[in-house]
């Protein structure tokens, strides 16, 4: 039986607005797991007070992962076990084929990516290329990785394919994959006139292969990604 796209469920989803210019942050210490259920502020209309990056490093190491959007707080509490095999298997393939082939570096979660004072992230798995190697500055990602990866879960996939994907839009992120260990199904987005745009979607059912341009020569089953 086919499964539901993606996009069909996104339709009737509000869009998110713009996002604050760019600023360089400095350092911190801070470290905790990530995801499943984001919780954003209600909808109480226009704010006059957004939260910093700053306020940011005032959040409590709660073992739940923080992120501020357009300078809203988002919180997500840590992730499911089909959601870490996903991350896993990707990050274990990523990682074996930059070892033979050094095009860049490859972090995973949890890792402040930090796009403007208003705009900090925490991306599951994210590539910087070895043209970008400048915005890994003080621990941290100071600017847009040239590919970032998010795991969908049910209670995060508004704020995947949507809100985040429209930051990354707009900070120059080159390519995105949303995973979907429920679909078993991974959307391919490239960076097309400032906005992520859909160009492929691959399925476990149709027995497909994830590759990027910006990773010449890596291949990898999707038999391999949802993997027990």
């Amino acid at each position: 039986m086919a499964k539901k796209p993606l996009k069909a469920l996104l339709l009737a989803m509000p869009a998110v607005g713009d996002d604050a210019d760019f600023a360089r942050i400095p350092d911190r210490g801070r470290a905790g797991p990530c995801y499943d259920q984001t919780v954003a502020p209600p909808d109480t209309g226009p704010s006059l007070l957004k939260l910093t990056y700053e306020d940011y490093l005032a959040l409590p190491q709660d073992g739940k992962r923080h992120e501020i959007i357009d300078g809203e707080h988002y919180v997500t509490p840590s992730p499911t076990l089909r959601h870490q095999r996903a991350l896993g298997n990707l990050h274990l393939a990523i990682g074996l084929f930059l070892r033979e082939h050094p095009l860049g570096k490859l972090f995973l979660a949890p890792l402040d990516v930090i796009l403007s004072k208003f705009d900090v992230v925490e991306p599951d798995l994210l590539f910087v290329s070895n043209a970008k190697l400048e915005i890994l500055i003080g621990g941290y990602v100071h600017g847009a990785p040239d590919l970032v990866v998010e795991i969908l879960s049910p209670s995060t996939l508004r704020h995947d394919a949507i809100t985040k994907r429209r930051l990354y839009g707009k900070f120059g992120v080159l390519e995105y994959w949303l995973v979907d260990p429920e679909r078993e199904q991974v959307e391919i987005y490239r960076l097309t006139g400032g906005s992520l745009e859909k160009v492929l979607e691959l399925t476990l059912e149709r027995r497909e292969t994830l590759s990027t341009p910006l990773l010449p020569g890596f291949s990898l089953p999707l038999d391999e990604i949802f993997a027990d």
